[in-house]
């Protein structure tokens, strides 16, 4: 902290002025670079102001308590978009960030959204607190949703649900819930996952280890790996699985590898615990979306679920989402939705209303909520029909003989490309592609227009520039 004082006398003396520089550092004062010998005034933090007819000045500087504090890395995924913005080439293209755009690659709001955001300034809705838990009429839909009206878990009450802060609050709650009524248990997380996985867990004290998902091989699944893992995490185990739209690989367990999945869970006792971001922005379909939690549910499992409106409703500022807990008591649910309530207080007393009341209000209403749906369909048709076009794009430009099919069978907002860090640096830095290092692309943020554009980066990288001793690691292992 840097203080200054200055005094100016009508005596009309020579300019002149005074300096005192006092700065406590290890039992020195310093100035500048230089360190001299002697005390700091203990009780003023000004030194004395010496008068010398004209000017008269003190400055004094103190180290700041914070000055062991360093400076934290940028954020991965949101630091592609920092790194977008200085890149002035006109070509540039940023995939990074999962955010839905439009063919013009612009933003979009839901017309649904505007819709329901209207209704509220015409009914006056005030804004007040929310209970600790939200908004009932949100928690009451996003449940249902979720699992289906008619669902035994819904109609027993056995299902604990409290509105989060989008997914990554949900998550956090989560993983608090965790840490505090299941001490030293172990989370597993797929190997890759979302970024901000790893961070949740590591700050809540919550450990976990990784399980394989990927195999850069096929660019597919790689479900005798997952499985053997899962079978040897320590019974008891939390099992962190993507409910669908896996991110960042985009690449979803068919229906028959998800009882396999769901068999090894139950065999080991472990606790499912599904990251719900793209329920009907995945397929198109709520329900087909939801397939692999129900599933669960259905085996009379008890498992956590977080929630996230941002995909499919484009609520991205709104923070709008919820923590699920599946019990197998309506009086186990009410036990840990109080807990979940109690955990929530002290970090952020209790959550935001206006995405809780859009959500609740589209899908309350019949009319707005087939407009949800009918859109949800044409944003997941649109990336759909940008994969097909990337497809085609990159078969035609590449005579290698590679086999890009994997692009079509991925599925949701994000592909997993195969390109290597290496790789992934010079998609940014000769051909302006802003992408993260891992080799992931958001597809939602590609039109059709750049489709060519993009195709020729990619064969380019692929073809031209060495693969990393990471990726060369993981194919031979």
């Amino acid at each position: 902290m840097a203080s200054t004082m200055l005094s100016f006398a009508p005596a009309a003396a020579s300019a002149s002025a005074a300096l005192s520089v006092h700065e406590k550092l290890q039992g020195k004062t310093k100035i500048g670079s230089v360190h001299f010998s002697g005390s700091v005034q203990e009780r003023h933090p000004f030194a004395k102001t010496k008068d010398f007819g004209r000017v008269s000045m003190t400055v004094a500087v103190n180290v700041s308590r914070f000055e062991g504090i360093t400076m934290a890395p940028p954020d991965p995924i949101l630091g592609v978009s920092e790194a977008f913005k200085a890149d002035m080439d006109e070509k540039k293209l940023n995939l990074g960030v999962g955010a839905y755009r439009t063919e013009e690659l612009q933003p979009y709001v839901l017309k649904v959204v505007k819709k329901a955001e209207n209704l509220m300034l015409e009914r006056g809705e005030n804004k007040e607190y929310l209970p600790i838990e939200g908004l009932a009429a949100f928690n009451k839909a996003t449940a249902e949703l979720l699992f289906g009206a008619d669902n035994p878990v819904i109609k027993q009450q056995r299902v604990a649900t409290v509105q989060g802060l989008s997914g990554t609050g949900s998550l956090r709650l989560a993983a608090a819930l965790i840490e505090r009524y299941f001490p030293g248990a172990k989370v597993l997380i797929s190997s890759p996952t979302w970024g901000n996985h790893k961070n949740i867990f590591n700050d809540a004290r919550v450990p976990w280890s990784e399980y394989r998902y990927y195999d850069p091989k096929t660019v597919g699944l790689d479900l005798e790996g997952m499985i053997a893992d899962i079978k040897a995490a320590p019974e008891g185990s939390f099992i962190l699985l993507h409910g669908c739209a896996h991110n960042p690989t985009g690449i979803d367990p068919t229906p028959e590898q998800w009882e396999k999945i769901a068999d090894v869970i139950q065999e080991k006792n472990h606790i499912p615990f599904f990251d719900v971001a793209y329920q009907g922005f995945a397929s198109g379909s709520l329900d087909a979306d939801a397939a692999s939690v129900r599933l669960f549910a259905a085996r009379g499992m008890e498992l956590l679920v977080a929630q996230s409106y941002s995909k499919n409703l484009g609520l991205y500022a709104e923070r709008i989402g919820a923590i699920n807990v599946v019990c197998s008591s309506a009086d186990a649910a009410t036990r840990v939705k109080s807990q979940l309530k109690r955990l929530a207080r002290p970090m952020y007393s209790n959550p935001p209303v206006h995405g809780a009341k859009i959500v609740a209000n589209i899908v309350g209403d019949p009319a707005l909520f087939n407009e949800w749906k009918a859109e949800m369909e044409m944003m997941a048709g649109r990336i759909k029909t940008v994969r097909q076009k990337l497809y085609d794009s990159l078969s035609a430009k590449d005579k290698s003989g590679k086999d890009w099919s994997f692009i079509l069978k991925q599925i949701g907002m994000f592909s997993f490309t195969g390109l290597s860090k290496t790789q992934s640096e010079n998609m940014t830095n000769k051909r302006h592609v802003h992408m993260t290092k891992d080799g992931r692309i958001s597809v939602a943020r590609l039109s059709l227009a750049k489709c060519e554009f993009f195709a020729d980066a990619t064969a380019d990288s692929y073809h031209n520039v060495g693969q990393d001793s990471e990726t060369r690691m993981r194919y031979l292992y």
